[in-house]
């Protein structure tokens, strides 16, 4: 009789206790909310990516210290695209309809955009994603936190154009976003009378760039418009210099080498070289200058920021402005909620435009300096309007 009242103790005490952490985990799970990040922590891509991985998760540290979004800390449910769109996809597909979160920021390469989109679609989920890209895109489940054309390539060709000849030659990885800016960038050079005398393109994390330095040093160009991304730009740019091909005899202008890359590819190797973005971390404003000494608190004094990274940062105070402002963290309370929402970001004020869900931006080149970092030494007077079809260019029409 003891031992049946004994057991018959234990299995209430057992109940009693799954009972009440069963209601703990519930409790728990009512105070937060669940977003994914998606970025290539490995592969060519990792370079690049981690960094802006980094900044995303500095933002949410910030919003989760102040207190959080209506009542609730947010949750990171992070995976690795790897660099293969295909598995930044299936990585897609889980954060959505497994763990169910609420939003995701990540991607960077628009062929991993281009493999998620229709996933983002079906779910009708909500990426946030920071890159500058080659636009001709506006899907209602991205909120677009990089430059479309408008905000980089054309006001670079255009800069290019005026300060260095009218001989381009153009080089970039063999997908969707070199392609694209190219033939965009072609029929910006027609309308200039400027001439392209090569294009070239290498598959990613391609290394060997003998045969096409030996072309750029016959062709004698007068400036090379650079979409390479990734590990490549680590050996295009090593291999130029050890060619004898540096800053003062061959101008290079890149759209996808912020400061991240400079630390990795070598100041040596880039000083002198030009850029076209929308941020630097030497851009003079207030919030910049709190915004990178946070950001090296966090990760290190000697870790930089930049335009990418920046735009990361960018997307989570946007979304979580979105959510407050909406009360409700469902993706179109949000999506409508969002249009026409302006945020103090560290490169100025922006606000994202509510007809194509990208941000009005101001547009900044720059050169590479000996220390790694970057001089501005052009920029538009204000903020920029996204036209990411290049709907006010006579002669886009047609692309």
């Amino acid at each position: 009789m003891k031992k049946s009242l004994v057991l018959a103790g234990g299995v209430l005490l057992f109940a009693s206790f799954m009972q009440f952490t069963g209601c703990k985990e519930k409790e728990n799970a009512a105070d937060t909310i669940k977003v994914g990040i998606l970025h290539s922590l490995t592969g060519t891509m990792a370079i690049s990516e981690k960094p802006v991985r980094d900044s995303e998760l500095l933002a949410i540290k910030e919003i989760n210290e102040a207190g959080g979004i209506l009542g609730k800390k947010i949750k990171i449910i992070e995976e690795d695209g790897a660099s293969d769109p295909e598995i930044f996809a299936k990585k897609a597909e889980k954060l959505l309809s497994e763990d169910q979160v609420v939003t995701v920021f990540g991607c960077w390469t628009s062929a991993s955009r281009k493999a998620v989109k229709p996933v983002f679609e079906e779910h009708f989920g909500l990426l946030w994603y920071p890159v500058q890209y080659e636009g001709m895109e506006a899907s209602p489940n991205i909120m677009y936190m990089g430059a479309s054309p408008n905000q980089q390539v054309v006001p670079a060709i255009d800069y290019c154009a005026e300060n260095f000849g009218k001989r381009m030659y153009l080089l970039g990885n063999d997908y969707i976003f070199p392609r694209t800016a190219n033939k965009i960038i072609k029929a910006q050079l027609g309308s200039k009378q400027v001439e392209c005398v090569g294009e070239t393109y290498v598959p990613m994390g391609h290394s060997d760039f003998t045969s096409v330095i030996e072309e750029i040093k016959n062709i004698q160009p007068d400036v090379v418009i650079n979409t390479l991304n990734g590990d490549s730009n680590i050996a295009f740019f090593g291999q130029l210099v050890d060619a004898g091909l540096t800053s003062d005899k061959l101008h290079v202008m890149s759209f996808s080498i912020s400061e991240e890359e400079i630390r990795t590819i070598g100041a040596e190797n880039l000083k002198g070289q030009l850029v076209a973005w929308n941020y630097f971390e030497t851009t003079e404003t207030a919030r910049n200058t709190k915004f990178v000494e946070d950001y090296k608190n966090a990760y290190g004094q000697d870790r930089v920021t930049g335009d990418p990274i920046e735009a990361g940062y960018i997307a989570v105070y946007m979304w979580a402005a979105a959510c407050k402002k909406a009360r409700s963290f469902d993706v179109e309370d949000v999506r409508i909620a969002a249009k026409g929402l302006s945020f103090t970001a560290p490169e100025g004020n922006v606000s994202i435009d509510g007809g194509n869900q990208h941000l009005y931006k101001r547009v900044r080149i720059g050169k590479i300096n000996e220390k790694g970092l970057i001089d501005e030494i052009w920029a538009t007077p204000g903020a920029i309007r996204p036209d990411p079809y290049l709907s006010t260019y006579e002669w886009a029409r047609g692309l």
